[in-house]
């Protein structure tokens, strides 16, 4: 970003963003107060460390604010956090309201007259934004996965800058623009279309991430319909798959409305496993009617790999049992016997493998020759 003047602007003329990406996780309404916005930063962002920092060195002026002069107002389109801060310490009542009044250290007078003038950067929204994606989408200060995209969605299309364009100004070399844009496009879709409602989920927090990643699956990306990861359309997903959609979405996201919790718990491996079983029609059809996950996603695995990971991990357990057997063993007649029950089993398997075995050698020989 080129060097801009710093002017001193009062805290009382600056106005909170509504358009904060990192308030997009939140569905911020634009008439939300200070006080809500306030309360959100304090609660999720660690506004309490900022808090500390100034109290206990002050504003540091080569951290100014970047400010729009938008519709009268001067809003911060960066620094919403340190705006929190500073509003804070220089409001006990604003503390008390938000029940941060015990964190919120008293400052002196000296502190609050320096506090009550801000040093700040006079830029639009459009001249900020090659900075912002920098700092926040590809740099050291990152916003969440969907901050991001909603960021890059907003720059594409009220600036109309093209994705390739804001990759390259932001250093992006991964394709996360793309990326980022599509996911935010089929979340979009998904609502407009009514087919999921984020204040629906079931967890409070919004795992964007589990969507944006998802879709560059090839199982769930064919599941959608979905063109390429370069598509830029604003409806990615074909109306026929919309009913995918909302199945795609509950299975990610659960709904408190409905009570259904998600199947998706952890992204790893959870995610790998919903990819393949929307790709196999029988543990599709098994997660559809109600089968757990984990179980669907066996369906969806070829048995001979199944079979091979079930003798391993015996062997594994056996053996874990050999090297505890000397300290372990109380002699008792229990463990004899399922010792040999274990015996038993594998010997029986044993002998079925490796008849098995001999008649398909033997059809061998008998087409050789």
């Amino acid at each position: 970003m080129t060097r801009h003047r710093i002017v001193q602007l009062r805290v009382s003329n600056l106005r909170f963003d509504r358009q904060n990406p990192r308030l997009a996780d939140f569905n911020v309404a634009s008439t939300a107060t200070d006080k809500e916005i306030i309360r959100i930063l304090w609660d999720t962002m660690d506004v309490e460390e900022i808090v500390m920092s100034i109290a206990a060195s002050g504003f540091f002026s080569h951290e100014a604010l970047i400010v729009a002069e938008e519709h009268g107002n001067c809003v911060v389109i960066e620094g919403n956090r340190r705006l929190a801060a500073v509003k804070l310490l220089l409001d006990r009542r604003l503390a008390t309201a938000i029940s941060a009044s015990a964190k919120v250290p008293s400052i002196n007078d000296g502190l609050v007259k320096s506090l009550a003038r801000l040093p700040a950067i006079l830029q639009t929204r459009e001249d900020a934004w090659r900075y912002l994606g920098f700092k926040h989408v590809n740099g050291p200060a990152r916003w969440s996965s969907y901050a991001k995209s909603k960021y890059v969605a907003n720059v594409h299309h009220n600036f109309d800058i093209s994705l390739d364009s804001i990759a390259k100004q932001i250093g992006d070399t991964h394709k996360t623009v793309q990326r980022l844009y599509r996911g935010f496009m089929v979340i979009m879709q998904s609502e407009e279309r009514r087919v999921f409602d984020r204040d629906d989920r079931w967890h409070r927090h919004f795992s964007f991430s589990h969507l944006y990643t998802g879709i560059q699956y090839p199982g769930i990306s064919a599941f959608l319909g979905l063109r390429s990861e370069t598509d830029e359309t604003r409806n990615p997903v074909p109306i026929s798959r919309l009913p995918e959609l909302r199945e795609l979405c509950r299975w990610m996201y659960g709904s408190k409305r409905d009570r259904v919790e998600p199947v998706i718990q952890k992204q790893n491996p959870d995610l790998k496993r919903l990819d393949a079983v929307v790709a196999d029609e029988e543990a599709l059809a098994a997660l559809r009617n109600g089968t757990p996950l984990e179980n669907a996603f066996e369906l969806s695995r070829p048995t001979s790999r199944v079979f091979l990971e079930t003798l391993v991990a015996a062997k594994q357990k056996l053996q874990k049992a050999q090297g505890l057997m000397s300290i372990g063993y109380d002699c008792s007649k229990e463990p004899i016997k399922i010792a040999g029950t274990v015996a038993t089993i594998a010997d029986d398997l044993y002998y079925e493998m490796e008849r098995k075995r001999r008649r398909t050698d033997k059809r061998r020989y008998t087409l050789a020759d």
